[in-house]
């Protein structure tokens, strides 16, 4: 019933309080009339605003899985603060702790953990994600390119990451930690270098050689096979011992248990 244009996500990081602030530029698909509904599982309302006016109780429903805003316009800009526990979260859906690490996963339905969204595979946005940790999460990494990090007044760090093409929210990633890192790089068909890093546990950044070359080694026959290159500047893998799955192909940053 509606589609989302940008994004933005703000993550204030905080193993059993994580803030995270939404902004999502929303809009009728076709001659759709219903409320909005938007999925949600575990989160803590903080606020709902519309249009940058927040709404009281009386004007959105929320229950153990919807978001239901009656009175919409077509178009409009829904800001919504939550609060969610990672270290609780037992289900490994969506945002929890593993190892002393912030991790997603979202597929299929774990966004909805995460923050208020319509977690539909066919509802694609373009990110803009900030991410705010103590100094102890030494990396923070999300989809697609980095635009800015450093350190806050307060002495935290924060990164800033925009991914410029739509994608499903399924294939979100977000990862805060403690990692080493092997980098190398690639020119594509086209001569764009595009940087390539892969993350893992710390000391292990010798052992990842062999993905480095499997990862230069598939992008390539994906341009020799069917003329595709990668789209962003830089391509990340997280390899760690201690992902609760196999692997997930999140768009940029793909996530592997290392014993794969």
């Amino acid at each position: 019933a509606f589609l989302v244009d940008p994004i933005e996500l703000d993550f204030d990081l905080k193993p059993s309080a994580t803030r995270v602030r939404s902004k999502l530029a929303l809009r009728r698909n076709g001659e759709h009339a219903e409320p909005l509904v938007l999925n949600g599982e575990r989160l803590t309302p903080i606020s709902v605003a519309v249009d940058g006016r927040t709404l009281g109780e009386d004007e959105r429903t929320i229950d153990a899985e919807f978001l239901t805003v009656p009175n919409v316009p077509d178009a409009f800009v829904l800001e919504t603060e939550v609060e969610i526990d990672p270290a609780a979260n037992t289900s490994l859906d969506g945002l929890y702790m593993s190892g002393g690490r912030f991790c997603t996963q979202c597929e299929a339905e774990g966004f909805r953990k995460i923050t208020w969204f319509p977690d539909r595979p066919d509802v694609l946005a373009r990110y803009t994600v900030r991410m705010t940790a103590d100094k102890g999460f030494q990396r923070l990494l999300s989809n697609g390119n980095l635009m800015e990090s450093g350190e806050t007044a307060d002495g935290r760090r924060y990164a800033v990451w925009n991914d410029p093409f739509p994608k499903p929210c399924y294939l979100f990633a977000l990862v805060a930690g403690e990692l080493d890192v092997l980098e190398d790089s690639l020119v594509t068909m086209s001569g764009r270098k595009v940087d390539l890093r892969i993350y893992v546990d710390p000391g292990m950044a010798s052992r990842a050689t062999y993905a480095m070359d499997a990862l230069k080694r598939s992008m390539k026959w994906d341009e020799e096979a069917f003329g595709r290159e990668y789209d962003l500047d830089l391509f990340m893998i997280v390899a760690v011992r201690d992902f609760n799955f196999g692997a997930m192909e999140n768009k940029g940053l793909n996530i592997f248990n290392s014993s794969l």
